[in-house]
């Protein structure tokens, strides 16, 4: 015969009685207004508090996006990450944050497509919205694009991240700031020529931010795209999610071809953002991570076009 094990269970309190085991406490007594318009509102107080803020807002808002790109996935969502922003003056003693996650969530219901047209607008009417003059929204997040093997034509999935940043003020309109970080495979130069045979290669990471002149056309260039070009056009070879052993083989060989240090990199990225009639000005900086090194190699250098002939 078998034997049937007979298992005691536990007898818990009920949970009301565990949250009070724990520290959970029944409601006080309630005194205070419940109706908004009856509440105290502590940030639009007024009277001097010494200093002028410069910024103040909320960060590390994350917040599905879309993405408008000129090369494959042309639309595309993704998660953005906010950082909102305005001035109060001395005689304010704040903000009120809940106006920046509420126009978030209204952009939201209409489809948030992160361009710089819809950033402007953004802009102004937070700025309105605070009844301040000024507003600032910064937002960075993933890009995808569509890479091909070089000989297979086997496609795949890259990515790069991007930012940008938008600034409104009432009385000298709007500035605009974008920026890329992509990733690039970088040949030593100084160890293919002393070496006998083959030369040690990294991943690099270029990473640019640039000022748009007022001017620029969204609709005509795709800033991404072109910022992504200048990285990868200069670099020993790209970087690639689909590789068949052609591929691999014409890739490594160009590498070979294209030795660079990180102070070429940065040059050459620098010469082709000058080149770009809708830059203003610009910082470039590469860091590769040696493959025979501990450490990182970096350089960086910026360059403001309204400078010249000064």
């Amino acid at each position: 015969m078998s034997q049937i094990n007979i298992r005691n269970k536990k007898l818990l309190p009920t949970k009301k009685e565990r949250h009070k085991l724990f520290g959970s406490s029944d409601p006080g007594p309630r005194t205070k207004p419940v109706e908004k318009e009856q509440m105290a509102d502590l940030q639009n107080s007024k009277q001097d508090f010494l200093f002028n803020i410069d910024t103040v807002g909320i960060s590390n808002v994350k917040h599905p996006i879309r993405i408008p790109s000129q090369l494959t996935p042309e639309i595309q969502t993704t998660i953005g990450t906010f950082t909102f922003g305005s001035s109060i003056s001395q005689d304010s003693k704040g903000t009120n944050m809940s106006r920046f996650t509420q126009q978030l969530d209204e952009y939201h219901q209409e489809g948030f497509a992160i361009d710089l047209t819809t950033l402007k607008k953004f802009t102004k009417e937070l700025a309105d919205r605070l009844k301040q003059k000024d507003a600032k929204v910064e937002v960075t997040f993933p890009w995808f694009f569509e890479r091909r093997g070089p000989a297979s034509d086997l496609a795949g999935m890259n990515h790069a991240d991007a930012f940008m940043k938008v600034s409104y003020h009432q009385e000298t309109g709007h500035d605009i700031e974008v920026g890329l970080t992509a990733t690039i495979t970088t040949l030593c130069p100084c160890s293919k020529e002393i070496s006998e045979y083959s030369a040690h290669n990294q991943r690099g990471n270029v990473s640019m931010a640039v000022k748009l002149k007022e001017d620029f056309n969204e609709q005509e260039i795709d800033w991404k795209a072109a910022l992504l070009e200048a990285a990868e056009s200069n670099a020993s070879a790209r970087i690639h999610p689909v590789l068949k052993r052609p591929d691999e083989k014409m890739v490594t060989e160009q590498a070979y071809e294209n030795p660079r240090f990180v102070e070429d990199i940065v040059r050459l990225v620098a010469a082709d953002l000058y080149e770009y009639d809708f830059v203003e000005n610009f910082k470039v900086s590469c860091r590769n991570e040696e493959s025979i090194h501990l450490h990182d190699a970096i350089a960086s250098l910026s360059y403001d076009k309204n400078d010249e002939g000064n």
